[in-house]
């Protein structure tokens, strides 16, 4: 794994000058946090963004460290079209909180929607039913906007469970899902194994589509492709967790499915980079997964970057000095500090970044 082609690497301690952290503040609760925090590092190329979520270990974090390095450092892979669908997201929320993510993804142009279903149907067992009664609720206020925006039954629904289902609970929720949402693009990784995620395929005939079991993989070799390629109707692939745009065009090849590009919570920098490795793959019969700009309620740029008239077309979005300065996390905080060392160990899994200083 090594970032696109490029004159050459920056040792660990130009990255290290070059990178600033910052937390920007979200519209509402999304994967567990109210913020997103990350290193801004700044390249002669432009900006990249390395924000690994907390789990994820040193390994993991070194793709998202490869794709920043990329971002900022390498080339832009050449694009094969200016603009690309869009794909809303509806958070896990109460019902009027679902309500006006999705009324205003519909006013945006947006009619496929990706809602976020089952988040504690494993945490809290005893809860599994009153969970579902949940999302069927979510989904028909989803469901309704759609209609209401574009006509009865010409939105499109996608479910993303993130793995919290057995398989079990997820062959058992699926007709009651589907009567709710009718029109689906797919169900996004209902559960954790790709072996589970297939037997729902199986036995329920829906549409999966495969991201944890792609991205979370230890690694990306022909022997995981192969295993996702079984489980999957379509291949979600995220660029900055999967370590850049050359490597998703690599998967993107090999995997034999439709895919899905989408972000990874960023900010508008680091979606920027998505939006053009979209533009660079060769087929995308799917709406990226781009709209998660909505969800931020402070940026990096001066303008967010969000879905017009359902479409996103390619820019590169810059820096704005003054939202920097806003959102610089200070030396003082403990987190400063943090995050320099876990880009300091993200590193020492990259080859060709030499010594890591302790």
């Amino acid at each position: 794994m090594t970032p696109s082609p490029m004159t050459s690497l920056p040792s660990v301690a130009e990255l290290l000058e070059s990178a600033v952290p910052f937390r920007v503040r979200l519209r509402t609760r999304f994967r567990g946090v109210t913020h997103r925090e990350g290193l801004l590092l700044r390249g002669p190329r432009g900006a990249g963004e390395f924000a690994p979520f907390d789990d994820y270990p040193a390994s993991g974090a070194a793709r998202w460290l490869a794709a920043a390095i990329d971002a900022g450092w390498g080339e832009r892979l050449p694009a094969v079209r200016q603009a690309v669908r869009v794909n809303a997201i509806i958070p896990d929320g109460d019902i009027e909180t679902t309500r006006a993510f999705a009324r205003a993804a519909a006013e945006s142009g947006c009619d496929t929607m990706k809602v976020k279903v089952g988040s504690v149907a494993l945490a809290v067992p005893a809860d599994a039913a009153e969970q579902i009664t949940h999302d069927l609720r979510r989904i028909a206020v989803v469901r309704d906007c759609l209609d209401a925006e574009f006509g009865p039954g010409r939105g499109r629904i996608r479910l993303d469970v993130n793995a919290m289902w057995t398989a079990q609970q997820a062959v058992a929720a699926v007709p009651a899902l589907l009567q709710a949402a009718g029109e689906i693009d797919y169900f996004e990784q209902p559960c954790e194994t790709l072996a589970e995620c297939a037997q729902v395929r199986g036995e329920t005939g829906v549409r999966i589509a495969i991201d944890e079991g792609l991205r979370l993989a230890g690694d990306l070799d022909a022997d995981t492709i192969a295993q996702v390629r079984e489980a999957a109707d379509v291949v979600i692939v995220k660029p900055i967790p999967l370590g850049g745009a050359a490597e998703v065009l690599r998967i993107a090849e090999q995997v034999q499915r439709p895919v899905v590009v989408s972000g990874s919570m960023d900010t508008s920098i680091g979606l920027s980079y998505v939006l053009a490795a979209a533009c660079a793959l060769p087929d995308l019969p799917y709406a990226c997964g781009l709209g998660t700009g909505s969800l931020l309620a402070e940026d990096l740029a001066a303008d967010t970057l969000v879905p017009v008239g359902g479409m996103m077309q390619l820019t590169q979005v810059g820096v704005d000095p003054d939202a920097l300065r806003a959102h610089t996390i200070p030396a003082d905080d403990p987190r400063h500090a943090w995050w320099l060392r876990r880009l300091r160990e993200a590193a020492a899994h990259l080859p060709g970044l030499g010594s890591v200083a302790p």
